[in-house]
């Protein structure tokens, strides 16, 4: 049985690191001077609401993340990263869902019946573009052999990606069940790893190294107090702005740099895509959760993503409020009336500034990979710090 299986895969706790699973060859130390962090670690802060107790998807009540990453030499690096709204039978106990498409040139399955239905009912994962149909096969087997599902006949997996092809042999497809078990199992509260890890690892964004990042925005007592996270999978491109801050441009690498310079080159750092998942414990309904999803994209807009033809954007956005679950589970807890539209504003706010620090935490933690066609660097730390002093973003 599948539960066998689960047991038989799950990894020497000495090898983890919040949910980490690292294979093969070790990831290589950064070959920065500074030390890796996240924005905040550097003295950046975005927007003006004040972040949750970790700065992450997780300081969501509820919200667990797991990751397993594959780095094998320099021909595999990708990975599988699971989100879970809750720690129960999603399918028992089904949240509220949307799923909003900025650019639908991608692969995200489940992406139908989230939005007919308003729920969802697997735990979500990200991987890269060739492994989602096995990402999904595992995550239906997993779904199917819990307690309580013994008789499902129809499980509606949701599994999103982005092409980590630049760095991976992608066409080897190497994500395996046990990766998606392991990465489930391993799912906990806190520390969320960020950079390149999960399915993070082979990501490219902005020309530089992308990844994993997360954030989170509390809202005050007088706007609610509610949680609104953030956890992104970046391998766009377009003109890198921090805080405001022109970084691409005063680095020399940007979209269409080439073009307009007149040299005929290719149009540069632009394609790729990128998945957000929002995730708060505010009782917000489908509909609008997927007006709080196109906030989020507000966010990433603030970063400079171009928006290019091959990128292919979506957020995946959900409520952990027990009062709006459904299924046998979730149907027999006490009803909770959605918040009004007249409310959501502050949440909209909170979306747009934790994906845009999520963003920016997965460019400072990633560290550069060499991988199966050619080398990405990290993005250059000292360098970016001094054009954020220069721009008084940041005092030191």
């Amino acid at each position: 049985m599948l539960a066998a299986a689960l047991a038989a895969h799950l990894p020497d706790p000495s090898h983890l690191h919040h949910g980490l699973l690292l294979t093969g060859q070790e990831r290589a130390q950064p070959s920065d001077a500074m030390r890796r962090g996240r924005a905040r670690d550097f003295g950046i802060a975005v927007g003006i609401l004040s972040p949750g107790a970790g700065n992450a998807i997780t300081d969501v009540p509820g919200v667990l993340v797991g990751q397993v990453t594959l780095h094998e030499g320099e021909s595999i690096h990708t990975g599988v990263t699971a989100i879970l709204p809750h720690g129960g039978n999603l399918f028992r106990d089904k949240v509220p869902g949307a799923i909003y498409v900025a650019n639908g040139f991608g692969k995200l399955t489940g992406i139908s019946q989230v939005r007919e239905l308003g729920t969802i009912e697997t735990p979500v994962l990200l991987t890269g573009t060739l492994s989602v149909a096995r990402a999904a096969d595992a995550l239906i087997s997993y779904m199917i052999e819990l307690p309580g599902n013994e008789q499902v006949r129809s499980i509606n997996p949701v599994v999103g990606e982005t092409n980590d092809g630049r760095l991976s042999d992608i066409r080897a497809r190497p994500i395996r069940p046990e990766h998606v078990f392991d990465a489930i199992r391993n799912a906990r509260s806190g520390p969320v790893e960020e950079g390149a890890v999960g399915a993070g690892a082979g990501t490219v964004a902005f020309g530089f190294k992308g990844g994993i990042g997360t954030a989170s925005r509390r809202l005050p007592p007088q706007m609610g107090g509610w949680t609104v996270g953030a956890l992104v999978q970046t391998n766009f491109g377009g003109v890198l702005r921090i805080a405001g801050a022109p970084v691409g441009i005063e680095l020399g690498r940007y979209y269409l740099r080439e073009r307009l310079a007149g040299e005929g080159s290719p149009p540069g750092p632009s394609d790729g895509s990128c998945m957000i998942v929002i995730a708060t414990d505010a009782p917000v309904d489908a509909p609008n959760l997927e007006r709080l999803a196109v906030r989020a994209f507000m966010g990433m807009a603030r970063t400079g993503a171009a928006g290019s033809n091959g990128s292919g954007d979506y957020v995946i956005a959900f409520s952990t409020h027990p009062g709006l679950r459904s299924g046998p589970d979730g149907a027999a807890r006490e009803r909770q009336a959605p918040l009004p539209t007249g409310e959501l504003s502050p949440l909209f706010l909170a979306a747009i500034e934790a994906a845009e620090e999520a963003i920016y935490n997965s460019l400072f933690a990633a560290e550069s990979v060499v991988g199966v066609r050619g080398s990405v660097e990290a993005l250059p730390l000292k360098e970016t710090l001094e054009i954020l002093r220069r721009h008084r973003i940041i005092e030191n």
